[in-house]
């Protein structure tokens, strides 16, 4: 089963499994948006919208997901928040339908440990995202070494039906050299959760 289709069957169901353990860090983490002037933001993998009810209404927003079905729980939350400027489109993480140096901020939650490539969207990111941007990331990632057995031993099957469990950050920082980690916080499951800022140098 595809990724595609396997969310396009967890979209009814997404919010009852996942809303309540994320959303006081989801607040946290957005909540910067509020003190900073207009910006042009792209959310990667909105998925069913549930970053919406936390953005801040003076930016403008983009919002992308590979499944239709997402997307369309995306949009039913979006009316409810309707003084949000927010553009949502189909498609790729790994593969953006957006120009070079767009955005001047880019959220991606819950999405880089879910693509089949990680790195690929890591660097997509980068490629969008303008000069002395951020990249603001909340997933879980192993530590370099970490043994983890079980989730390694998973983390084939579970990537195929909806997220991987063996993801590294640092190897994928070394795809993006020119992205410096300016803020590393674990804050869910001992730390395998975790809140990043990563900034483009100039």
């Amino acid at each position: 089963m595809s990724l595609q289709k396997s969310y396009t069957f967890f979209a009814p169901v997404y919010d009852a499994l996942i809303q309540k353990t994320f959303a006081s860090v989801r607040a946290s983490h957005l909540q910067v948006l509020n003190t900073l002037p207009p910006k042009k933001i792209l959310l990667i993998g909105i998925g069913t919208g549930l970053d919406i009810p936390y953005l801040a209404p003076q930016h403008q927003y983009y919002g992308i997901d590979i499944t239709r079905a997402m997307l369309s729980k995306a949009q039913q939350k979006h009316c409810t928040h309707p003084h949000i400027q927010l553009a949502l489109q189909q498609g790729d993480a790994m593969q953006l339908p957006y120009p070079d140096q767009y955005f001047d901020i880019i959220i991606m939650h819950l999405i880089l440990v879910v693509v089949p490539y990680p790195s690929k969207a890591l660097q997509e990111a980068y490629r969008v995202l303008k000069a002395t941007g951020n990249i603001a990331i909340l997933d879980k990632f192993l530590h370099p070494q970490q043994v983890a057995p079980l989730r390694r031993i998973i983390s084939p099957l579970l990537g195929k039906l909806a997220t991987r469990t063996d993801v590294e950050l640092e190897p994928l920082l070394h795809t993006c050299p020119q992205l410096i980690v300016s803020d590393d916080q674990p804050v869910l499951a001992k730390g395998w959760f975790r809140y990043l800022t990563l900034q483009k140098s100039a």
